[in-house]
């Protein structure tokens, strides 16, 4: 491990109830700041003194994009739910009364989008197993009860109900023991993702409780051990000075000394998170446990929706020694009516980004919808037999034949979903649907009889 010189600041981290301390929020006017507080009723907001100091620019607010990625925009919420809460702050209506408009609102967005309740959530002996996702055959999601928050919140993320105080349905195992389980039952599963929240919360020796039943355990079919992380965009002291962050990396390095490859899944959304020198120095000391560093954001309007961003972003992790893995599609949950590229634009944008570096970044993969069957990518816009349509394949899919089966779909120069997009040349529905239908109709009926079970 490289030697660090630099000092930890100290991390404070800011809400709807304290945003106003930082310094930088003393450029926003009275209805600015009231926004944020209508805004953040709905959808969790948190973010920390190193994105206020080193990230954003204040005197671009609020248009630059560290800002939009991190700080509530009203634009988030449809103008008819924005008044209905904001009347009932200026009304100082009952705690109740605003928490059920809340709730409704919430409600209507999408909050657990492609199944990830009714159909992601695998069984053990019988009984499902809340913290665990096995949605394709090769790979498992865990959620770490203790790494289900992050260091900063980004107003697009998917899973934001994962952060609501009053969230019915989060993601979170409270040990490792199913999982282990799981994977004994499983030898089908050869990828292992820790996800959340961050699992780089949690310090070292917590996180150590959770990875260690999974070593000590040994499954023979476990290849790779994933770790989806926004720690070095948000706080990348977390490898460098943190009181801890020898311990990680050194538990990093037993992970890759055991034989499995393992592979950090950082999420850059813009190129300047990469900029400051303790970014640069913390990539480093990743890369030399011998884990890889392979990277990934959604396309979302207002933040990086350009050519320019993405090949400057993909350039970028090149020259630091990263891996581009994936241009994502912003998911139809919460507030993607403001985030949201329509894929035609989108396949613009990757297109001029990736025919423009060199064949080292042109890993990454994309545009790619999340969509309830699965990974759906974009692979071109073409006149066939006098039809305009978009060429789509599965990189991942609920059934493994799927994948690399191309098919095509009407073009639509406003469609930004796999659901708003009809099939070409007079198809009746998509080569899948009929199967996807069985598939969540088997999920619903099992669903059915599990409540019963438990009542």
């Amino acid at each position: 491990m490289s030697q660090h010189t630099t000092q930890t600041p100290r991390f404070r981290a800011f809400d709807e109830r304290n945003f106003e301390q930082l310094s930088g929020f003393s450029n926003l006017n009275a209805d600015d700041r009231f926004a944020i507080q209508v805004v953040s009723r709905v959808f969790p907001f948190r973010v920390n003194s190193y994105i206020a100091d080193e990230l954003i620019d204040w005197s671009h607010i609020p248009n630059d994009p560290m800002y939009q990625l991190t700080v509530p925009q009203p634009g988030m919420l449809s103008t008819e739910d924005f008044d209905k809460v904001a009347d009932l702050l200026r009304q100082d209506a009952p705690p109740e009364t605003l928490a059920s408009t809340v709730l409704a609102i919430r409600t209507n967005l999408n909050p657990h989008p492609a199944g990830q309740v009714s159909l992601n959530v695998p069984q053990l002996s019988g009984d499902r197993l809340p913290g665990l996702q096995h949605k394709y055959r090769e790979t498992v999601l865990f959620f770490p009860q203790a790494g289900q928050t992050c260091h900063a919140y980004c107003t697009f993320c998917f899973r934001w109900p994962q952060f609501l105080t009053d969230s019915e349905v989060r993601f979170s195992a409270p040990d490792s023991e199913g999982l282990v389980r799981y994977l004994g039952q499983h030898p089908e599963v050869t990828d292992l993702l820790f996800t959340g929240g961050d699992p780089l919360i949690m310090n070292a020796r917590l996180f150590e409780r959770y990875l260690n039943p999974v070593l000590n355990a040994d499954p023979p079919m476990l290849e790779t051990i994933r770790i989806g992380t926004k720690a070095l965009s948000y706080w990348p002291y977390r490898f460098v000075t943190d009181p801890d962050a020898d311990e990680l990396l050194r538990l990093m390095e037993r992970v890759v000394a055991g034989g499995r490859h393992l592979a950090i899944m950082a999420h850059f959304n813009h190129p300047r998170e990469m900029a400051p020198p303790i970014v640069q120095e913390a990539i480093a000391r990743i890369r030399n446990t011998g884990a890889q560093i392979r990277t990934q954001s959604p396309l979302v309007r207002h933040i990086n929706d350009s050519t320019e961003v993405w090949r400057e972003l993909w350039r970028k992790q090149v020259n630091l020694g990263l891996v581009p893995y994936y241009m994502f599609v912003e998911r139809d949950t919460g507030a993607s009516q403001y985030f949201r590229v329509p894929l035609a634009r989108a396949w613009d944008i990757y297109r001029g980004a990736i025919t423009s570096i060199s064949g080292l970044g042109r890993t990454a993969r994309g545009p790619s919808m999340s969509a309830n069957p699965g990974k759906v990518e974009i692979q071109g816009i073409a006149w066939i037999n006098g039809e305009k349509v978009f060429a789509l394949r599965f990189i991942q899919g609920r059934n493994p034949d799927w994948v690399q089966r191309p098919f095509f779909a009407k073009y639509d120069p406003e469609a930004a979903w796999l659901t708003e997009l009809k099939p070409a040349f007079g198809e009746k529905e998509f080569f899948f649907e009929q199967e996807m239908r069985e598939i969540a109709a088997q999920a619903e009926h099992q669903y059915d009889e599990d409540e019963e079970e438990d009542q």
